[in-house]
């Protein structure tokens, strides 16, 4: 099953890389290599399309860190309830440091939001509306990603910390150490966020 999975993965690899090379030549030989141009088709888009995506990569990456930090841990609070009672309550922290990575998102989703504004001009948006989006969409993606980096990695040191706690409980406390050190990513990801929309304005079109 695994010889067969890695063939198919390795056919429609070659399948997609042939069709692309193919595509590439065919315009370069034809004399209309111009239709492969990057830079046209970003500047196509609108710009509230890149910042609308990273709001949503934000908030949407950083709920599902949190789910699945608290899917990991909690099944191992659970599970070592069972045996011992009294690791329940105190190993609840590891499900609030998940917690806490969706509101880091939550937080964050609301400041890019207030820089999108309705742009009445007629005439397009301007270098710095493009800016703003890029921005948001870099920044969104960011705080995403390392929130959900972070929730995996608080989920994975809370269920450590749940079962060794079930063994010896002089031990929750020094692995608890290393899960404040894991959520601290989450922060870092915002300070990121707001780093690279720092200098993003309003959008307010060609004036």
């Amino acid at each position: 099953m695994s010889g067969y999975t890695t063939y198919t993965r390795s056919a429609i690899n070659t399948t997609v890389v042939g069709l692309a090379l193919w595509a590439g030549l065919y315009l370069l030989l034809t004399g209309r290599g111009e239709r492969f141009n990057v830079g046209g088709y970003l500047l196509r888009l609108s710009p509230y399309m890149w910042g609308l995506y990273g709001i949503s990569f934000c908030i949407g990456l950083s709920v599902i860190g949190a789910a699945w930090g608290i899917f990991i841990s909690g099944s191992s609070i659970l599970g070592g309830a069972v045996r011992t009672p009294r690791i329940a309550t105190k190993n609840l922290i590891s499900i609030i440091f998940c917690e806490v990575v969706a509101i880091y998102g939550v937080i964050m989703a609301i400041v890019f939001s207030a820089k999108i504004a309705a742009v009445n001009s007629e005439d397009g948006f301007s270098a710095s509306d493009y800016y703003t989006g890029y921005a948001l969409f870099w920044g969104g993606l960011a705080v995403g990603l390392a929130n959900l980096i972070c929730g995996v990695a608080v989920g994975i040191t809370g269920s450590n910390a749940a079962v060794a706690d079930a063994h010896d409980q002089q031990l929750f406390v020094k692995i608890l150490v290393i899960e404040i050190f894991g959520s601290v990513i989450g922060l870092f990801g915002l300070i990121v966020g707001l780093l690279v929309t720092g200098k993003a304005e309003d959008f307010a079109g060609i004036v």
